[in-house]
């Protein structure tokens, strides 16, 4: 019997894959605790007496905290270990959401929401530092791929997962599904993943005034988004936040550049490739969170569906990511990461596209193949942008890039979704009002788009439509003003991911799989 060439990688031992999967479990739960609470926000608004201009801050807490705790993992790393972090903040989301189900009010509710959201927030950027820390390079790609499938398949699952806790027990089943996991994901993490020293006297270069300036740059930027839609991007409530959140972040990012040892290191995105990185994980969040969003909004108000069929649609997405996952392993051995990079946005951007054209009939023939398409693409979309981001960094760099990679990600879905509500709710009355007016005209294509019959149009003449008439299609006008509207949203994202491939040719080339 041979003995092992010494050239050989080593292996990656079966306890780092044990304490690894126990980080994906933890951040599978923080990423679908979103999805599946937005599904039953009205249950928990009646059943708290909530009232409804009050209920959206049930998830905004969450979102708040969540972008607030993602760049500070790098620091909390440096205090705590990689190890310690994890099982603490597992722990603590646990425990969060045990407050949750036990809210009696909105207020406690809030409360916890937001100790859950900052919690949540540190295990997506953990996660991904953690392939390039414990993972030779032969392994990165694999464990890469394992984190990117199970963060992009818990918003593909959330709604389905959310339809049928609502269904079928209380809306106190949402938070309480988190605990058994998160004991398993606490307990394997602390046995499994290495231990390491913890630097408790690194608390004493944490820089307060620009942990306070990026907290207020942060939630300013997620109120203002928040808030845009609804109130209008030029109402003095966003434009103060929005200059709140420019005046606090240009400060934080100056004083920030100049300390040695800062609260996030900016330095980073001094490095070329890093930054396209993480341009490629902004239109990306973009375009996944987006998606995501709009396929229940349509499903939803157009479709009538309840929250099961509209998971039950959305699989699709789920097993073709699950699918293509083992193809986008191999490629990326093989491939120049660049390429890669740009067939997997183009075909996104593809999918994106093809939703376009939907009408109020769609349903989930329509959505088949455009979901089949994106879902086939995504892992090309992350699985390369983050080695390009990540994969040539020192260790020392690695958990303060990676949360920046991973903020960027939840900025750009932020922002992606701001945008989609804007176009829906800002467009949506001027389409019913243009369809109105060729329905008027005899226009057969307006008619079928409306879903009225074309022989109702018959034999009329081309003129205003009577006051009674009008009031019989109204529904049916606003609807379809409302599908033309998400069709725009649908063409907006697909443009925006194009845009992403403008940045590949700067990118370096580098030898696949290193």
């Amino acid at each position: 019997m041979t003995s092992p060439s010494a050239a050989d990688p080593p292996r990656t031992p079966f306890s780092t894959w044990s304490g690894f999967a126990a980080m994906c479990l933890g951040m599978f739960m923080a990423i679908l605790d979103i999805q599946v609470v937005a599904t039953s926000l009205p249950n928990i608004q009646s059943a708290l007496l909530i009232a409804p201009d009050r209920m959206s801050w049930i998830q905004t807490a969450y979102l708040i905290a969540e972008v607030i705790a993602i760049p500070l993992t790098g620091w909390l790393t440096r205090v705590l270990g990689m190890r310690g972090l994890f099982v603490i903040a597992v722990s603590v989301f646990t425990v969060a959401s045990i407050g949750c189900a036990t809210s009696g009010d909105f207020a406690v509710l809030v409360a916890w929401r937001t100790v859950q959201g900052f919690a949540g927030g540190t295990l997506i950027p953990a996660v991904f530092a953690a392939v390039f820390l414990l993972f030779p390079a032969r392994g990165q790609a694999l464990a890469t791929t394992v984190a990117g499938v199970i963060a992009v398949l818990a918003p593909t699952l959330g709604p389905i997962v959310g339809g049928w806790i609502t269904e079928t027990y209380s809306w106190h089943w949402l938070f309480l599904i988190n605990v058994v996991p998160g004991l398993i994901a606490a307990l394997l993490g602390a046995g499994m993943l290495p231990a390491e020293r913890i630097d408790i006297d690194h608390v004493r270069t944490l820089d307060g005034p620009s942990l306070l300036m990026m907290a207020l740059a942060l939630a300013a930027l997620e109120i203002a988004l928040k808030e845009a839609p609804s109130r209008g991007w030029t109402s003095p409530w966003v434009l103060g936040l929005l200059l709140l959140c420019a005046a606090t972040g240009v400060s934080f990012v100056r004083r920030t550049v100049r300390r040695q040892r800062p609260v996030v290191d900016l330095r980073a995105l001094a490095d070329r490739d890093f930054a396209i990185g993480c341009w490629l994980s902004f239109v990306l969040g973009m375009g996944l969170y987006g998606s995501v969003y709009l396929m229940p909004v349509f499903l939803g108000f157009v479709r009538n569906h309840g929250p099961l069929a509209i998971g039950e649609i959305m699989l699709v997405t789920g097993v073709m990511q699950l699918l293509t996952a083992p193809l986008a392993v191999a490629l990326e051995r093989r491939v120049d990461a660049r390429w890669l990079t740009a067939a997997g946005f183009v075909l996104f951007g593809l999918g994106l596209g093809l939703s376009a054209f939907q009408t109020w009939e769609s349903d989930f023939d329509d959505m088949f193949w455009p979901q089949v398409i994106r879902g086939g693409a995504i892992m090309f979309c992350l699985l390369p942008p983050t080695r390009l981001a990540l994969g040539h960094l020192p260790p020392a760099r690695v958990p303060d890039a990676s949360g920046l990679f991973n903020l960027m990600r939840n900025l750009g879905g932020a922002i992606g979704l701001a945008l989609i509500d804007t176009a829906i709710y800002g467009r949506a009355a001027g389409h019913a009002q243009h369809l109105l007016s060729r329905l008027s005209a005899g226009d057969v294509g307006a008619a079928s788009f409306i879903g009225v019959p074309a022989e109702a149009l018959a034999g009329r003449a081309p003129g205003p439509i009577d006051a009674a008439s009008e009031a019989l299609l109204r529904p049916l006008i606003e609807r379809a003003g409302f599908v033309a509207a998400v069709n725009d949203a649908w063409a907006m994202l697909a443009i925006i991911t194009a845009a992403g491939l403008l940045v590949l040719p700067f990118a370096k080339r580098r030898p696949p799989g290193t």
